[in-house]
């Protein structure tokens, strides 16, 4: 089985120091295990693996004295936590080992922001380093793909997404049935787990509405109306969509200009394989109408992941005015902006919008479309 080394292993591995937890976040079934068990090979340190979602092991820590983890221990200096996020008061049990057991280090995951955010904020501050993790990424895909090849595979990566097992399922027949076992198996009961919503048709049909809105802004009453929900139960289910990393918010851009609107916000799919299982269409994007959505979506996700991985401090958004100039992709960073167009067709030509290039003249503008987007993720 051909694995793929992870963008941030060597980032990890250098981080995982006595004294320091190393966090690292993401959806279920993005290789989060296979990573950590990766860097501990290349650590060559004896070390305890336990797993958060065993009760035995939620009940051995619950036991918080430093004599009784230096017992569990075993004498070994490197602690893997897997799904740490379902063990109560997580933090408080990783403050005390750290604070009283000389030359610790620490590895926990979690499938999801909720427990892990919650308790490991305030007890480790200053002890502690996060990192997220995603399905594979373009540049990942280097060490087994050709820029050819790439070029072929993109256009199933826009229908079946980039969840690392993929690559090893030829068929469509099996690639459809491992992304609606990642739905049905994990994302949907971990979102029903930790929140104990027991209506899981809900959270299906709000994801399906999003799934069609994709590139368009989203309006909460709106949605709400559809579904007979309130407004706010909306913004809630959607919170929770964000923490168990299946979408992400975008919001809009603006400097006090009148005409801009900025209090909408637009949803995207960290993946665009459960996009399309979400709306039941696995198809070719020969026999598609949504390519623009696809495109849209898809690249947006690999920045995310580009921005990530290399720890790029920047503010992202999109841009509109009430007269429905537009652009798709704004970024902040470094004292300047960029504004970035999504064009599946290389040959399709856009404008700079002319409020934007009066109120924002010392910005930046480009195109993304299929020739030179990978230029683009590596910048």
């Amino acid at each position: 089985m051909e694995l793929i080394k992870r963008i941030i292993e060597d980032q990890v591995i250098e981080n995982l120091t006595p004294q320091k937890v190393i966090i690292l976040l993401g959806p279920r079934r993005v290789g989060k295990t296979i990573l950590i068990k990766q860097v501990l090979e290349k650590v060559n340190e004896p070390y305890l693996l336990l797993n958060g979602e065993d009760f035995s092991v939620v009940e051995i820590l619950e036991r918080r004295s430093a004599k009784h983890y230096k017992n569990v221990l075993g004498g070994k200096k490197t602690l893997l936590i897997d799904e740490a996020q379902k063990i109560p008061e997580i933090g408080k049990v990783l403050k005390l080992m750290v604070d009283e057991i000389e030359g610790i280090k620490i590895l926990v995951t979690g499938s999801s922001a909720f427990d892990i955010d919650k308790y490991t904020g305030e007890p480790l501050t200053g002890r502690k380093k996060t990192y997220n993790l995603y399905p594979l990424s373009e540049k990942e895909y280097d060490q087994i793909e050709t820029r050819i090849e790439k070029r072929d595979n993109l256009r199933e990566r826009l229908v079946y997404g980039n969840y690392p097992e993929l690559i090893h399922l030829k068929s469509r027949e099996d690639k459809s049935d491992y992304l609606r076992e990642i739905v049905n198996s994990y994302m949907l009961k971990d979102i029903l787990a930790f929140e104990k919503i027991r209506n899981s048709d809900k959270i299906l049909s709000l994801l399906r509405l999003i799934a069609f809105q994709i590139g368009g802004e989203v309006s909460y009453q709106e949605i709400g109306q559809q579904l007979s929900m309130s407004k706010n139960t909306v913004e809630k289910y959607l919170d929770l969509l964000s923490k168990v990393y299946v979408l992400h918010k975008l919001n809009g851009f603006s400097r006090n200009l009148r005409k801009e609107v900025t209090k909408s916000s637009k949803w995207y799919f960290y993946d665009n394989g459960l996009r399309n299982l979400i709306i039941a269409n696995l198809n070719p994007i020969g026999l598609r109408n949504d390519i623009g959505q696809l495109w849209e979506n898809y690249i947006i996700s690999e920045r995310i992941k580009f921005q990530k991985y290399t720890r790029m401090i920047v503010n992202n958004y999109f841009w509109r005015t009430y007269d429905q100039q537009e652009i798709d992709w704004i970024e902040e960073r470094g004292g300047r902006l960029y504004g970035y167009e999504f064009k599946w067709a290389s040959k399709k030509q856009a404008k700079v919008p002319k409020s934007w290039q009066t109120t924002y003249a010392d910005a930046e503008f480009e195109i993304i479309h299929p020739d030179n987007y990978l230029s683009w993720l590596d910048k």
